[in-house]
């Protein structure tokens, strides 16, 4: 387990700990790829919603939301990692425990980079719909099949 990352609901983030997030997310999105689109969605402290981040010296290095962690279509997002913190490791085990903390027969859903669809079939995604262009990036829906429950 890494002592680097932590779980987070909404009335567990500290201010902080939220700012960081937010402010690594505006890093990744906004700054680097060039993407002006509303990240401050009002979904960070919705009831069902769950932060993974993985910190050092009090700053975000990598995150991901869940959005109805507890329904059966969970939704994975805002997926980034600090230019500083690629390669480490730390959004693959991120998504592993996002997917893990989602219950096993739940769909899980996102919308990935079409550059990275193959990072996330890594963890069980596929392709289920065509290519779109969100917010000058284009990106694809994929889908993670929930387990069936044996008989």
């Amino acid at each position: 387990m890494n002592d680097l990352i932590s779980i987070h609901e909404p009335d567990g983030l500290s201010a902080e700990l939220l700012y960081s997030i937010l402010k690594l997310r505006a890093e990744v999105f906004i700054v680097e790829q060039r993407s002006c689109y509303p990240d401050i969605d009002g979904r960070d402290l919705d009831a069902g919603t769950v932060h993974l981040v993985a910190t050092e010296n009090g700053k975000a290095l990598c995150t991901v939301r869940i959005m109805d962690s507890a329904s059966g279509t969970p939704r994975i997002g805002r997926v980034a990692t600090a230019a500083e913190a690629r390669g480490r490791g730390l959004a693959g085990e991120l998504m592993q425990r996002a997917v893990a903390l989602c219950a096993p027969e739940a769909e899980i859903q996102l919308s990935a980079q079409t550059q990275l669809e193959g990072w996330y079939g890594k963890f069980g995604f596929l392709r289920s719909g065509e290519d779109y262009d969100d917010d000058g990036i284009m990106h694809l829906p994929m889908t993670r099949a929930g387990q069936r429950a044996s008989a």
